[in-house]
């Protein structure tokens, strides 16, 4: 896997990607005890500790309480709770249950979830998931989010370049190869382990893909860094569109229905895995469908990839998110937000042809999970019991000598990380959204690249190098002049305001004129506006042509950098101290709690459960009334119906349950989820949480807390009566190709 410089300042800095994953955030369980401690010592450090000595119990803190799944309930497939899914749903999940689970799940794509689910490589996720992945498939005219897509054969089904689906097929505990000989410091030590883990994955691949060119490995740290697991993948990539209803379907509500229920949306897409021979793929594992779906109340399971949670954090970080860092956030999302829509409502045309909707989906998404998040740790209650939990495991380190020596002191010393952070919010800030090509300038974006790879090249990097900087130069696409401008405006003033008006890199960069009539001129005048010329003034030195651009990256890319540099600084040592109390956290308590999500595969356990809301009961079930009762109701376009299901009114069983609850735990990432009963039948499809589980990023509660999945019933239904697609049904049903 190629990692070229820029790639490491885009891990590294503060501009890379911060758009949300897809999904939502699962509930807790009411249980007023801290997890047993674990009977075997934890590896990797050497501890004199054993868990009989540790504190088991949290003492009586006011009247909050840490309970017992604050931390979720999103398993490792390595580490599953068998005794507990037996106490709490009846069965024994053995070894060939955990394959068939784990074998069925896929990643797809860079941020989402799905399954295998027929014996012919049918892959099923979210529609929202697919939407980029439609969009670049369609010849000529075609309009397939209006319209939506159905291949009647196979010939008909449509190769999504770019798409690939990851399959779990080995894991490995390498904590003591990582940890080995290592002394742990602050930023060095966090340094020091991050060079151990890119080194240990670049010989795993390599070792794995000289069995088969197919496998890659990924180093992934659990518990905050105190256990590393290697991921052994397989990549599939002829992965074909066979389904997708329209976007009216898939996103049906927008914006104002998102992360709420009740939910009527069919939120669901098909794609094919192709084998090299370029026939189906026929996987030894996949999900089949229950075609009379789940019961109120039913053991349900979720298997996908979340891709974070925090809720290992510390007070202290976690009240820098609620004052700082999402507010920051927030307020660029907002903004770019914001210019989006008006550009896209102003030039339809012109949106449709650069795929502009996608990405402001994207960020109203976020604009509205992140909310969630942020009126959940503005919670007095939320933040106390994190508190609770944090104080029990400083009592169990206090509890033993060699545990209060090594880590008494961590929880202040990552107190005071967070004034540092505090002092550089605003300043890092202003450049969030600078090397991000959502929410970014395309001017700044390939400026930035040619600051880079110049001053590369002027001291002599390998030529590999500098063609990685270059790779990812030409990945950057070009942008509507009118939209780009604005841009360009938000990010000026986004600094002067950070920065201040008088500050002497400020003053160099405007002079007299204003943030507009420097956008203005770039926009007009920079060989930054088009893909093929920045390329040829790259080639040709771009820091020594007369480009208006290369004042402008002068200026900023030292600021940018240089606030870089401090924060990673911090970061870095941040890191480290969080790894270091989280190896104390798991000699306490052992593995019995699941890690924080890290984009690795989970199982999430829970109920097919109503719940309160408003005064009222939300069912466990929508149904297809429902769909056209809020169509009727409603005059928006977001909840226009397209011709078809006006037709298939008459027809369409409306009966048939269309979305459900249940208290399974998601994260961003989650969507595509296969949810799953006892027997690994497909009850559903998990593509978003409800608001009031926006809060369980930082503590897993179930009161309230729901997850939303597509029910397989409504899906069935919808595919025989709305979209004719007898040849899909037949092959989920019977898992038997249809004709």
């Amino acid at each position: 896997m190629r990692t070229s410089a820029w790639h490491l300042i885009i891990i590294l800095g503060m501009g890379g990607a911060f758009l949300a994953g897809c999904g939502g955030s699962g509930g807790t369980v009411s249980v007023p005890v801290v997890e047993r401690p674990d009977e075997t010592e934890s590896s990797g450090d050497t501890l004199e500790a054993t868990a009989d000595e540790a504190v088991p119990m949290p003492s009586a803190y006011d009247t909050v309480r840490a309970q017992r799944f604050d931390r979720g309930r999103m398993w490792t497939f390595e580490n599953l709770p068998t005794s507990y899914v037996r106490e709490t749903h009846g069965f024994t999940p053995d070894e060939e249950w955990r394959t068939r689970a784990q074998r069925g799940a896929l990643r797809f794509g860079s941020g989402c979830s799905a399954s295998f689910v027929s014996a012919q490589g049918l892959v099923m996720t979210n529609h929202h998931c697919a939407r980029e992945h439609i969009t670049d498939v369609r010849r000529g005219e075609e309009a397939l989010l209006e319209d939506g897509f159905y291949a009647t054969d196979g010939g008909e089904e449509r190769r999504a370049p770019n798409l690939y689906v990851d399959q779990l097929v080995e894991t490995e505990d390498v904590t003591g190869t990582v940890y080995d000989g290592l002394r742990e410091g602050r930023a060095a030590g966090a340094q020091a382990r991050q060079q151990r883990v890119q080194s240990l994955q670049e010989k795993l691949t390599a070792e794995a893909s000289s069995r088969d060119s197919s496998l890659r490995v990924e180093v992934t740290p659990l518990y905050r860094g105190a256990r590393y697991t290697a991921y052994t993948y397989r990549r599939y990539e002829d992965v074909r569109l066979v389904m997708a209803p329209e976007l009216q379907l898939g996103y049906f509500g927008g914006t104002e229905d998102n992360f709420t229920y009740p939910r009527y949306a069919l939120d669901v897409a098909f794609f094919r895995v192709y084998a090299p021979d370029g026939e189906p793929l026929r996987p030894e594992h996949h999900f089949s469908w229950d075609e009379d779906g789940a019961r109120p109340n039913e053991s349900v399971f979720a298997v996908g990839h979340p891709g974070s949670t925090s809720r290992l954090d510390m007070v202290s970080q976690l009240e820098y998110q609620r004052d700082h860092e999402l507010p920051n956030r927030l307020a660029a999302l907002r903004s770019r937000g914001a210019l989006l829509d008006t550009y896209i409502r102003s030039h339809p045309d012109s949106a449709a042809h650069y795929d502009l909707r996608n990405t402001y989906f994207s960020i109203e998404n976020t604009i509205k999970g992140q909310t969630g998040q942020l009126r959940g740790l503005q919670e007095a209650y939320l933040l106390a019991r994190r508190g609770a939990a944090v104080q029990a495991l400083q009592d169990s380190i206090r509890a033993v000598d060699s545990l209060r020596q090594r880590y008494g002191k961590m929880v202040d010393r990552i107190g005071g990380l967070q004034q540092s952070k505090v002092v550089m919010a605003d300043k890092a800030g202003a450049f969030a959204t600078f090397a991000n090509l959502e929410l970014g300038s395309r001017i700044l974006v390939r400026a930035l690249h040619g600051y880079y790879y110049d001053f590369l090249r002027t001291r002599g990097a390998p030529p590999d190098r500098l063609e990685g900087i270059r790779e990812d130069a030409e990945q950057v696409a070009n942008w509507p002049p009118g939209l780009e401008k604005e841009f360009l405006v938000a990010q000026f003033e986004e600094v002067r305001s950070a920065y201040g008006a008088d500050h002497p890199t400020v003053q160099r960069l405007f002079r007299t004129r204003t943030p507009e009539e420097v956008a203005t001129r770039l926009v007009e005048e920079s060989a930054l506006m088009d893909s093929t010329r920045f390329l040829n003034l790259l080639d040709e030195g771009y820091r020594k042509s007369d480009d208006p651009s290369v004042p402008v990256i002068e200026a900023l890319a030292p600021m940018f950098l240089n606030t870089n540099r401090q924060m990673q600084d911090v970061r870095a040592s941040e890191r480290t101290l969080n790894a270091r109390l989280s190896r104390a956290r798991v000699a306490v308590y052992g593995t019995t709690f699941p890690p924080d999500a890290t984009r690795s595969l989970r199982l999430s356990d829970g109920r097919v459960r109503s719940y309160r809301y408003n005064g009222a009961t939300a069912p466990p079930f929508t149904t297809f009334y429902g769909l056209y009762d809020r169509s009727f109701s409603h005059a928006g376009e977001a909840w226009r119906l397209p011709a078809r299901w006006g037709t298939a009114v008459d027809s369409i069983d409306l009966g048939t349950p269309l979305n459900l609850v249940s208290t399974v735990d998601i994260a961003g990432g989650s969507s595509g989820s296969a949810l799953l009963d006892e027997d690994l039948e497909v009850v559903g499809v998990v593509f978003d949480s409800n608001m009031e589980a926006l809060p369980n990023e930082y503590l897993y509660r179930r009161q309230g807390a729901r997850a939303v999945a597509v029910d397989a019933r409504g899906i069935l239904e919808a595919l025989r009566t709305v979209y004719d697609a007898d040849r899909l049904v037949e092959e989920i049903t019977t898992d038997s190709p249809g004709g």
